[in-house]
């Protein structure tokens, strides 16, 4: 099964945001930076 740009983009954006929610300060950085990289590939698959 090939996961394509588009479905990896959400699947980081939706980790991204899960970690936002249960924050600690290393969360948060990790968590824009998941969301950031996540919807660039989004943005690349449409």
């Amino acid at each position: 099964m090939e996961i394509s740009g588009l479905m990896m983009g959400i699947i980081t954006v939706a980790f991204g945001v899960i970690i936002m929610i249960f924050p600690k300060i290393i969360n948060y950085l990790i968590g824009i930076y998941l969301i950031i990289v996540g919807a660039f590939a989004i943005f690349q698959g449409m």
